[in-house]
């Protein structure tokens, strides 16, 4: 109990509080044999504390928008589970991962989560680049099964809006996802007309967009973790040079 308390009250400011703070209220409030009501009491008073985006935060904001879009099309997936297992382990480790899986399944039991709400109190509190990643992980966590499905496209969809993402941005990480004759142009944000000059100032505006640094406020695991958008924007702008012969 006490190492599990501890990993949940590192690295946590904002998501005590709010909508989010009610879902982990209810789920530790159903881990009846790992929380004392002391404990509960501790997490309380650290409600609110922090207003910048810590690493736990960023953390169990992913936990609560993949449990959303996992449950999206009417049922909980063992290979999409595994995806997000497998992820919070090359982010944190082991240890850490499996504390955080155990909250998981907590809140995928949570069936009054309001999608809405959440992703408000995220926007207020996050930076672009941070909510671009959670993007990108819950696309992954949707193909993880082998396709998106159009409930869970919408859904992601409808996240994205919340979070305050533009449709040039939500179509540009979509297209990593999908293998389409102009998915390199699209996630670079540009048409398959634009001239080779057009396409090079693309993909050096994509490439600030992306970098892993803008990640490194919430720390160097996650900035690990934003390297994979880096490298397809890379590979999209090599792609188009050899379909051009560049």
């Amino acid at each position: 109990m006490a190492n599990f308390s501890k990993w949940l009250g590192a690295g946590l400011g904002w998501t005590f509080a709010g909508p989010i703070g009610g879902i982990l209220g209810f789920v530790l409030g159903s881990f009846v044999d790992e929380f004392s009501e002391s404990d509960l009491m501790d997490l309380n008073k650290k409600s609110g504390s922090q207003q910048s985006t810590q690493s736990g935060d960023f953390e169990i904001s992913l936990l609560v928008l993949a449990a959303i879009v996992i449950k999206s099309d009417g049922s909980v997936d063992k290979r999409e589970l595994d995806f997000v297992r497998s992820s919070f382990i090359g982010m944190y480790g082991k240890e850490r991962a499996n504390h955080a899986f155990k909250l998981f399944k907590g809140i995928i039991q949570n069936n009054k989560i309001s999608t809405r709400q959440v992703c408000l109190q995220i926007n207020r509190h996050m930076n672009h680049p941070s909510r671009l990643q959670l993007l990108h992980f819950l696309f992954g966590v949707a193909k993880s099964d082998g396709m998106v499905t159009e409930k869970e496209l919408n859904k992601i969809n409808t996240i994205a809006g919340y979070l305050n993402i533009n449709p040039y941005d939500f179509n540009s990480i979509k297209a990593m996802f999908y293998n389409e004759v102009d998915s390199s142009y699209k996630i670079l944000e540009i048409d398959k007309t634009a001239s080779d000059s057009e396409v090079k100032t693309a993909y050096r505006k994509m490439v600030k967009k992306y970098h892993p640094d803008k990640l490194r406020n919430l720390g160097e695991e996650h900035v690990k973790g934003g390297e994979e958008k880096f490298r397809q924007v890379q590979r999209a702008y090599e792609h188009i040079q050899k379909e051009r012969g560049l």
